[in-house]
Protein backbone atom coordinates (compact mmCIF):
# COMPACT_ATOMS: atom_id res chain seq x y z
CA UNK A 1 0.00 0.00 0.00
CA UNK A 2 1.69 3.31 -1.38
CA UNK A 3 1.84 5.69 1.91
CA UNK A 4 -0.44 8.35 2.43
CA UNK A 5 0.57 12.04 2.05
CA UNK A 6 -0.85 13.98 4.90
CA UNK A 7 -1.53 17.62 5.24
CA UNK A 8 -1.73 19.37 8.74
CA UNK A 9 -3.81 22.62 8.05
CA UNK A 10 -2.82 25.05 10.21
CA UNK A 11 -5.21 28.26 10.99
CA UNK A 12 -3.37 31.38 12.20
CA UNK A 13 -4.37 34.72 13.46
CA UNK A 14 -1.79 37.45 14.83
CA UNK A 15 0.66 34.12 16.13
CA UNK A 16 4.09 35.87 15.95
CA UNK A 17 4.62 34.57 19.65
CA UNK A 18 3.48 30.99 19.68
CA UNK A 19 4.37 30.45 16.30
CA UNK A 20 8.02 29.75 16.45
CA UNK A 21 7.66 27.95 19.27
CA UNK A 22 5.06 25.18 17.72
CA UNK A 23 6.29 25.43 14.35
CA UNK A 24 9.36 22.79 15.22
CA UNK A 25 6.82 20.73 17.11
CA UNK A 26 4.81 20.19 13.88
CA UNK A 27 7.73 19.41 11.99
CA UNK A 28 9.04 17.22 14.40
CA UNK A 29 5.78 15.02 14.53
CA UNK A 30 6.16 15.48 10.85
CA UNK A 31 9.45 13.88 10.33
CA UNK A 32 8.76 10.96 13.03
CA UNK A 33 5.56 9.36 11.33
CA UNK A 34 7.79 9.60 7.79
CA UNK A 35 10.56 8.13 9.72
CA UNK A 36 8.19 5.44 11.13
CA UNK A 37 7.25 4.84 7.48
CA UNK A 38 3.47 6.22 8.37
CA UNK A 39 2.91 8.95 5.92
CA UNK A 40 5.03 9.95 2.68
CA UNK A 41 7.78 11.83 2.60
CA UNK A 42 5.37 14.29 0.49
CA UNK A 43 3.38 15.31 3.28
CA UNK A 44 3.90 18.98 4.08
CA UNK A 45 2.97 21.31 7.03
CA UNK A 46 -0.09 23.76 5.71
CA UNK A 47 -0.05 27.35 7.62
CA UNK A 48 -3.07 29.27 6.91
CA UNK A 49 -2.64 33.46 7.81
CA UNK A 50 -6.15 34.57 8.26
CA UNK A 51 -5.47 38.20 7.63
CA UNK A 52 -2.91 38.87 10.86
CA UNK A 53 -1.73 42.04 11.64
CA UNK A 54 1.50 41.12 13.05
CA UNK A 55 4.42 39.57 11.82
CA UNK A 56 2.85 36.14 11.45
CA UNK A 57 2.92 35.40 7.63
CA UNK A 58 6.74 36.93 7.44
CA UNK A 59 7.47 34.01 10.02
CA UNK A 60 5.40 31.17 7.72
CA UNK A 61 7.53 32.65 4.39
CA UNK A 62 10.55 32.66 6.44
CA UNK A 63 9.51 28.84 7.28
CA UNK A 64 8.77 27.86 4.10
CA UNK A 65 12.63 29.33 2.85
CA UNK A 66 14.11 26.76 5.75
CA UNK A 67 12.42 23.29 4.99
CA UNK A 68 10.34 22.08 2.01
CA UNK A 69 7.67 20.63 4.65
CA UNK A 70 6.45 23.66 5.25
CA UNK A 71 4.32 25.96 3.28
CA UNK A 72 1.55 28.73 3.29
CA UNK A 73 -1.21 30.35 2.36
CA UNK A 74 -2.89 33.80 2.82
CA UNK A 75 -6.02 34.96 2.74
CA UNK A 76 -6.79 38.35 1.77
CA UNK A 77 -8.30 39.49 4.77
CA UNK A 78 -9.42 38.02 7.93
CA UNK A 79 -12.28 35.60 7.86
CA UNK A 80 -12.44 34.12 10.95
CA UNK A 81 -11.39 30.54 12.31
CA UNK A 82 -13.98 28.47 10.39
CA UNK A 83 -13.23 29.67 7.34
CA UNK A 84 -9.24 29.86 7.61
CA UNK A 85 -9.40 25.92 8.47
CA UNK A 86 -12.24 25.33 5.34
CA UNK A 87 -9.37 27.39 2.69
CA UNK A 88 -6.65 24.86 3.75
CA UNK A 89 -9.08 22.46 3.85
CA UNK A 90 -10.27 23.04 0.18
CA UNK A 91 -6.87 24.02 -0.57
CA UNK A 92 -4.85 20.56 0.24
CA UNK A 93 -7.70 17.86 -1.04
CA UNK A 94 -6.04 17.73 -4.47
CA UNK A 95 -2.74 16.97 -3.17
CA UNK A 96 -3.32 14.91 -0.30
CA UNK A 97 -4.90 11.80 1.30
CA UNK A 98 -5.33 12.65 4.31
CA UNK A 99 -5.60 16.31 6.48
CA UNK A 100 -5.15 16.72 10.11
CA UNK A 101 -6.43 20.40 11.06
CA UNK A 102 -5.04 21.55 14.58
CA UNK A 103 -4.55 25.17 16.08
CA UNK A 104 -1.69 27.11 16.10
CA UNK A 105 -1.48 28.10 19.57
CA UNK A 106 0.08 23.85 20.81
CA UNK A 107 -2.70 23.09 23.05
CA UNK A 108 -3.84 20.34 21.37
CA UNK A 109 -1.51 17.51 21.50
CA UNK A 110 0.08 17.25 18.77
CA UNK A 111 1.18 13.67 19.74
CA UNK A 112 -2.32 12.12 19.42
CA UNK A 113 -1.47 12.76 14.98
CA UNK A 114 0.46 9.37 15.65
CA UNK A 115 -3.39 8.08 16.77
CA UNK A 116 -5.13 9.37 14.17
CA UNK A 117 -3.20 8.43 11.20
CA UNK A 118 -3.42 4.65 12.89
CA UNK A 119 -6.71 5.04 12.64
CA UNK A 120 -7.15 6.13 9.03
CA UNK A 121 -4.95 3.26 8.19
CA UNK A 122 -6.99 1.30 10.43
CA UNK A 123 -9.98 2.21 7.96
CA UNK A 124 -11.55 5.50 9.22
CA UNK A 125 -12.28 8.21 6.90
CA UNK A 126 -13.13 10.83 9.95
CA UNK A 127 -11.10 10.73 13.40
CA UNK A 128 -12.16 13.16 15.85
CA UNK A 129 -9.63 14.51 18.17
CA UNK A 130 -11.36 14.40 21.80
CA UNK A 131 -10.29 15.65 25.25
CA UNK A 132 -10.27 13.40 27.48
CA UNK A 133 -10.94 15.67 30.41
CA UNK A 134 -11.09 19.54 31.16
CA UNK A 135 -8.64 19.94 34.33
CA UNK A 136 -6.84 22.57 32.63
CA UNK A 137 -10.38 24.66 32.46
CA UNK A 138 -11.91 26.57 35.23
CA UNK A 139 -15.36 25.77 36.74
CA UNK A 140 -17.19 28.39 34.54
CA UNK A 141 -14.95 27.51 31.48
CA UNK A 142 -15.91 23.99 32.05
CA UNK A 143 -19.34 24.21 32.86
CA UNK A 144 -20.11 26.44 29.89
CA UNK A 145 -18.66 24.14 27.34
CA UNK A 146 -20.51 21.04 28.53
CA UNK A 147 -23.37 23.10 28.37
CA UNK A 148 -22.77 24.25 24.93
CA UNK A 149 -22.29 21.04 23.88
CA UNK A 150 -25.15 19.19 25.59
CA UNK A 151 -27.23 22.08 24.64
CA UNK A 152 -26.41 21.53 20.48
CA UNK A 153 -27.18 18.21 20.86
CA UNK A 154 -30.89 18.77 22.66
CA UNK A 155 -31.33 21.10 20.01
CA UNK A 156 -30.58 18.45 17.23
CA UNK A 157 -26.99 19.28 16.06
CA UNK A 158 -25.28 16.23 15.89
CA UNK A 159 -21.72 16.96 17.51
CA UNK A 160 -19.23 14.90 18.88
CA UNK A 161 -19.02 15.94 23.12
CA UNK A 162 -15.58 17.46 23.72
CA UNK A 163 -14.53 17.48 20.17
CA UNK A 164 -13.36 21.24 18.38
CA UNK A 165 -11.53 21.22 15.41
CA UNK A 166 -8.73 19.12 15.76
CA UNK A 167 -9.13 16.37 13.43
CA UNK A 168 -8.65 13.79 10.70
CA UNK A 169 -10.47 14.14 7.38
CA UNK A 170 -9.23 11.92 4.18
CA UNK A 171 -9.85 13.18 1.07
CA UNK A 172 -12.49 11.05 -0.11
CA UNK A 173 -14.36 12.76 2.63
CA UNK A 174 -13.47 16.39 1.78
CA UNK A 175 -14.55 16.27 -2.09
CA UNK A 176 -18.11 15.34 -0.72
CA UNK A 177 -17.83 18.43 1.62
CA UNK A 178 -17.14 20.08 -0.75
CA UNK A 179 -20.57 20.05 -1.82
CA UNK A 180 -21.71 21.84 1.42
CA UNK A 181 -21.81 25.31 0.48
CA UNK A 182 -23.11 26.93 3.60
CA UNK A 183 -21.23 30.76 4.37
CA UNK A 184 -22.23 30.42 7.67
CA UNK A 185 -20.08 27.47 8.81
CA UNK A 186 -19.52 25.30 12.08
CA UNK A 187 -17.73 22.99 10.96
CA UNK A 188 -17.85 20.66 14.28
CA UNK A 189 -21.49 20.23 13.50
CA UNK A 190 -21.03 20.01 9.55
CA UNK A 191 -18.31 17.40 9.29
CA UNK A 192 -20.74 14.37 11.00
CA UNK A 193 -23.15 15.26 8.36
CA UNK A 194 -21.39 14.11 5.43
CA UNK A 195 -21.38 10.49 6.74
CA UNK A 196 -18.49 7.58 6.20
CA UNK A 197 -16.75 5.63 8.95
CA UNK A 198 -15.34 7.47 11.89
CA UNK A 199 -13.42 7.19 15.51
CA UNK A 200 -11.92 9.09 17.83
CA UNK A 201 -8.66 9.84 19.55
CA UNK A 202 -8.33 10.99 23.18
CA UNK A 203 -6.03 13.05 24.84
CA UNK A 204 -5.20 15.82 27.69
CA UNK A 205 -5.33 19.54 26.52
CA UNK A 206 -2.39 21.68 27.42
CA UNK A 207 -2.25 25.47 28.37
CA UNK A 208 -1.50 28.02 25.67
CA UNK A 209 2.28 27.76 24.93
CA UNK A 210 2.53 31.92 24.23
CA UNK A 211 0.21 34.38 23.44
CA UNK A 212 -3.11 35.62 24.33
CA UNK A 213 -6.02 33.47 23.34
CA UNK A 214 -8.10 34.58 20.17
CA UNK A 215 -11.61 33.05 21.63
CA UNK A 216 -12.71 35.11 25.08
CA UNK A 217 -15.87 34.40 26.37
CA UNK A 218 -17.64 36.56 24.09
CA UNK A 219 -16.66 34.83 21.04
CA UNK A 220 -17.02 31.61 22.20
CA UNK A 221 -20.74 32.68 22.84
CA UNK A 222 -21.39 34.18 19.46
CA UNK A 223 -19.45 30.56 18.35
CA UNK A 224 -22.14 28.62 20.17
CA UNK A 225 -24.97 30.82 18.75
CA UNK A 226 -23.77 30.55 15.04
CA UNK A 227 -23.56 26.63 15.75
CA UNK A 228 -27.03 26.04 16.99
CA UNK A 229 -29.08 28.76 14.05
CA UNK A 230 -26.46 26.91 11.41
CA UNK A 231 -27.41 23.20 12.29
CA UNK A 232 -31.47 23.06 13.78
CA UNK A 233 -34.64 24.45 12.91
CA UNK A 234 -35.32 23.63 15.94
CA UNK A 235 -35.52 27.12 18.30
CA UNK A 236 -38.34 28.44 15.36
CA UNK A 237 -40.91 24.95 16.62
CA UNK A 238 -39.75 26.54 20.35
CA UNK A 239 -40.64 29.95 18.96
CA UNK A 240 -43.79 28.59 18.08
CA UNK A 241 -44.58 26.06 21.14
CA UNK A 242 -44.01 28.84 23.32
CA UNK A 243 -46.45 31.39 21.09
CA UNK A 244 -49.08 28.65 21.39
CA UNK A 245 -47.99 28.42 25.54
CA UNK A 246 -48.42 31.97 25.66
CA UNK A 247 -51.75 32.21 23.88
CA UNK A 248 -53.27 29.18 25.45
CA UNK A 249 -53.03 31.13 29.13
CA UNK A 250 -53.90 34.45 27.00
CA UNK A 251 -57.26 32.76 26.46
CA UNK A 252 -57.77 31.50 29.56
CA UNK A 253 -57.12 34.89 31.05
CA UNK A 254 -59.42 36.78 28.85
CA UNK A 255 -62.20 34.22 29.75
CA UNK A 256 -61.16 35.36 33.52
CA UNK A 257 -61.59 38.81 32.95
CA UNK A 258 -65.25 38.37 30.77
CA UNK A 259 -65.97 36.18 33.37
CA UNK A 260 -65.21 38.62 36.12
CA UNK A 261 -66.78 41.30 34.73
CA UNK A 262 -69.59 39.71 34.48
CA UNK A 263 -69.97 39.25 38.26
CA UNK A 264 -68.89 42.89 38.62
CA UNK A 265 -65.79 41.90 40.54
CA UNK A 266 -63.25 43.50 38.27
CA UNK A 267 -60.70 46.13 39.84
CA UNK A 268 -59.01 48.15 37.90
CA UNK A 269 -55.25 47.36 38.29
CA UNK A 270 -52.17 49.41 36.87
CA UNK A 271 -49.59 47.01 38.08
CA UNK A 272 -51.29 43.57 36.87
CA UNK A 273 -51.73 45.05 33.28
CA UNK A 274 -48.01 46.77 33.02
CA UNK A 275 -46.75 43.26 34.42
CA UNK A 276 -48.84 41.22 31.58
CA UNK A 277 -47.64 43.91 28.62
CA UNK A 278 -44.09 43.80 29.93
CA UNK A 279 -44.19 40.13 30.00
CA UNK A 280 -45.49 39.46 26.19
CA UNK A 281 -43.39 42.59 24.60
CA UNK A 282 -40.44 40.70 25.98
CA UNK A 283 -41.10 37.79 24.54
CA UNK A 284 -42.08 39.03 21.05
CA UNK A 285 -38.98 41.00 21.06
CA UNK A 286 -37.21 37.71 21.75
CA UNK A 287 -38.69 35.47 19.27
CA UNK A 288 -38.68 38.36 17.13
CA UNK A 289 -34.74 38.23 17.91
CA UNK A 290 -34.51 34.83 16.78
CA UNK A 291 -36.24 34.99 13.88
CA UNK A 292 -34.25 37.96 12.20
CA UNK A 293 -30.95 35.39 13.01
CA UNK A 294 -32.33 33.35 10.78
CA UNK A 295 -32.96 35.16 8.17
CA UNK A 296 -30.30 37.08 8.64
CA UNK A 297 -28.34 34.12 7.71
CA UNK A 298 -30.52 33.18 4.81
CA UNK A 299 -29.63 36.82 3.34
CA UNK A 300 -26.05 36.14 3.68
CA UNK A 301 -26.68 32.84 1.96
CA UNK A 302 -28.39 33.50 -0.92
CA UNK A 303 -25.53 36.44 -2.05
CA UNK A 304 -23.48 33.28 -2.50
CA UNK A 305 -20.22 35.21 -1.58
CA UNK A 306 -17.01 33.09 -1.58
CA UNK A 307 -16.46 31.57 2.06
CA UNK A 308 -12.33 32.66 1.44
CA UNK A 309 -10.39 34.67 -1.03
CA UNK A 310 -6.35 33.57 -1.16
CA UNK A 311 -4.50 36.43 -1.85
CA UNK A 312 -0.64 35.16 -1.25
CA UNK A 313 1.48 31.76 -1.44
CA UNK A 314 4.81 30.94 0.30
CA UNK A 315 5.73 29.65 -3.03
CA UNK A 316 4.83 32.84 -5.08
CA UNK A 317 6.82 35.20 -3.11
CA UNK A 318 9.94 32.78 -3.28
CA UNK A 319 9.33 32.94 -7.13
CA UNK A 320 9.33 36.52 -6.91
Amino acid sequence: MNLPVLYMVVPCYNEEQVLPITADLFLQELTELIKKGKISDGSRILFVNDGSRDKTWEIICGLSEKDRHFTGISQSRNRGHQNAVLAGLMDSVEKCDITISIDCDGQDDIAAMEKMVDEYRGGSEIVYGVRARRDTDTFFKKFTAESFYKLLNALGAEVVYNHADYRLISSKVLKEFAEFKEVNLFLRGMVPLVGFKSSSVYYDRQERMAGESHYPLGKMAALAFDGITSLSVRPLRMITALGIFVSVISFVGAIWAVASQLMGKTVTGWASMTCIICFLGGIQLVCLGVMGTYIGKIYMEVKHRPRYIISERTGERNEA
